[in-house]
């Protein structure tokens, strides 16, 4: 009589990584909750660039994330009304 066994792997948590983002908007300040609120991520170094008279601002930050929640949180923040685009640096 043989005994088979059989290993089966442990599921794996996502690892969190850091990334660089970089979101160009229109709307000035008035923007600035709804992009934070859309970021729904722990973000590190938050950095925002809105100057009188220039048509577009600059939201960069560092986001911990896992790997496969980039390119739809990059897809949530490309869906808002003020976002021109958004990418990672």
């Amino acid at each position: 009589m043989s005994l088979t066994t059989f290993q089966v792997p442990a599921p794996r948590s996502s690892m969190l990584i850091r990334r660089r983002i970089a979101t160009y908007f229109i709307g000035g300040v008035d923007r600035i909750p709804g992009l934070v609120d859309a970021l729904g991520c722990l973000v590190h170094d938050l950095s925002l660039d809105v100057r009188d008279g220039v048509r577009e601002s600059t939201m960069t930050c560092a986001v911990l994330i896992a790997e496969d929640e980039i390119e739809p949180l990059l897809d949530r923040l490309r869906t808002l009304d003020a976002v021109v685009s958004s990418e990672l640096l």
